[in-house]
């Protein structure tokens, strides 16, 4: 499958999806169904007392899906010819409990963690059937004017770093790719371990 021409691609801020659309894009099976972008959020002790439901709930509380007036939201929707296709998780990296207690984004970096100023790309989903189109580097590149434009200095992402012939589940790749952090114009700044990097892209 080829990927979507650009202008097919159209991207909207979380709040302004349905709850509709975010439960297209996250499905009924698999991973994504399970988490719905939670993972970063609850900490590791809590992770298995709450049921999927309750993530669900979750998610549309803080993207304030359907909510064209909300002042914020936690990520980006994509569209592909019109139907909802994916979902990227930006914010403020303070928002990601388990993110600030993780060792990886970390390692060999002097970091105030508690720096509100620097947002972080932590998850993409890319919905059933509109896979290999191109959806999740369209958000990848949305992402960083989202983030600037609501007052971030920094953007960073914590990809996987691919190699041809290796094979990845959803489980390693809804970080994404080195690749396509890199398109939309991300730096790497430290590789705390073989398959994981960290990009980065200032601005100010």
């Amino acid at each position: 499958m080829t990927e979507a021409s650009p202008a097919a691609i159209s991207i909207v801020p979380a709040n302004e999806a349905t709850g509709h659309d975010l439960a297209a894009i996250f499905g009924v099976r698999g991973e994504a169904s399970r988490c719905h972008c939670q993972w970063f959020k609850i900490r590791d002790a809590q992770w298995g007392s709450v049921p999927a439901g309750e993530k669900a709930r979750r998610l549309r509380e803080q993207t304030h899906c359907g909510d064209r007036t909300a002042g914020a939201t936690s990520g980006l929707v994509a569209y592909l010819d019109g139907e909802p296709a994916g979902w990227c998780a930006v914010e403020p990296r303070t928002e990601y409990v388990r993110l600030l207690r993780s060792r990886v984004p970390w390692s060999g970096r002097d970091q105030d963690r508690t720096d509100a100023g620097v947002w972080a790309v932590t998850c993409f989903v890319t919905r059933t059937g509109f896979r290999r189109r191109g959806i999740s580097r369209a958000l990848a590149a949305a992402a960083v004017g989202f983030a600037r434009e609501r007052g971030a200095r920094a953007l960073e992402g914590y990809p996987i770093i691919t190699r041809p012939g290796q094979t990845f589940g959803w489980g390693e790749l809804y970080v994404g790719s080195r690749n396509i952090f890199a398109a939309a114009g991300f730096t790497q700044v430290s590789t705390p371990t073989p398959r994981r990097a960290v990009m980065r892209i200032d601005f100010c």
